[in-house]
């Protein structure tokens, strides 16, 4: 019960569908006046779906230089883990490494993988085409998100946020479960994080040891965002401009990115992209960052609207909305997909 009182006096913590509702009206003009539900699809023309649910990171990946991102290469279900162990070894990477779905959302089913038996059982329980990526070890995770008109050169950054992934830290006496017990955004995921971590979970953590309990930079899997915007600045629009015009046809959506100093990151310097996400990705500088239900709600409909506008203008210049049907059948698909790694995600 108090977990719920909480739940319902932090606005960040709701269900999606319960925060978004009172927003899905203006949503819905959108749509009616450029007469396509799908009016979203053109935004970013040469990402599926203008990347709003249901693309790949491989199609991503392809768009960026090779040194922006890291080593990567990807595995089918089918593979043989022979064939598997010489993709990984042919790539450069090395362990750990990190695997992730390659259509993926939410930080279902990514893991850190710390050696060969490790990858074999995951590659054995894994159903999906998925990548083996370079496990980054830069100190500093960062999000950015950007928006460009197609008609102008520069665009704008509107978020910047760092990451801090769900840790505790042990005291010497408390078990596992009991850090996440006490933890104050690790207790709403017990179900998934006694899963995650039952084989360790009655381990007592020596004082002054940090446990990671996810490694997946994600609000819904319980990263904590602290917000940058003050060190947003001319460089920092500099580096994101070369990289938006580098990506062919991206003009909205959130780089993730590790980088090994702010600084550098806006000397455009030893720094990788984790991946981008394109239309679907929210302004996550909403989250952890003290605004208020109604200044979140104002951050979202102002998105809303630039999307609006890019996808309007590359409409008007050639880019085709998709059909109805089209749009239906592939979100129809993503929506199953999703529900069913979600399922996936829980059994490991």
């Amino acid at each position: 019960m108090k977990i719920w009182i909480e739940r319902l006096w932090h606005w960040e913590r709701w269900p999606f569908k319960l925060l978004y509702f009172p927003l899905s009206f203006v949503w819905l003009w959108y749509c009616i006046r450029s007469r396509s539900l799908w009016f979203f699809s053109t935004s970013n023309p040469t990402i599926t779906f203008g990347g709003f649910e249901g693309e790949c990171k491989r199609e991503m990946y392809e768009q960026l230089p090779d040194d922006l991102y890291p080593a990567t290469c990807y595995i089918s279900p089918d593979d043989s883990f022979e064939i598997i162990r010489e993709k990984v070894h042919r790539s450069g990477i090395g362990y750990p490494l990190v695997v992730k779905p390659d259509v993926g959302m939410k930080g279902l089913l990514f893991r850190k993988i710390g050696s060969p038996g490790e990858l074999k059982s995951y590659h054995s329980a894994m159903q999906v085409d998925y990548l083996a990526q370079e496990m980054i070890s830069l100190p500093i995770e960062v999000s950015v998100f950007y928006y460009r008109f197609p008609n102008q050169h520069k665009g704008v950054i509107t978020g910047f946020i760092k990451k801090e992934y769900l840790e505790v830290t042990g005291d010497g006496h408390s078990s596992l479960l009991e850090l996440i017990e006490n933890h104050r955004r690790a207790k709403f995921r017990m179900e998934e994080l006694r899963q995650r971590h039952q084989n360790c979970l009655h381990e007592i953590i020596p004082n002054g040891k940090i446990f990671v309990l996810s490694y997946a930079g994600n609000h819904n899997r319980g990263a904590r965002f602290i917000d940058l915007g003050h060190q947003i600045d001319e460089r920092l629009h500099g580096v994101f401009d070369t990289i938006s015009h580098k990506a062919r046809h991206f003009y909205y959506g959130r780089y993730d990115i590790k980088c090994n100093s702010l600084d550098e990151l806006k000397q455009g310097k030893n720094f990788y992209i984790l991946e981008f996400n394109g239309c679907g990705a929210e302004p996550n500088h909403i989250y952890d960052c003290d605004m208020s239900l109604w200044e979140a709600y104002r951050e979202i409909l102002f998105h809303w609207k630039v999307l609006f506008r890019i996808s309007r203008y590359n409409h008007r210049n050639g880019a085709p909305y998709w059909s109805f049907g089209r749009g239906f059948i592939f979100l129809w698909q993503a929506r199953r997909y999703f529900k069913w790694i979600e399922q996936l995600d829980t059994g490991f």
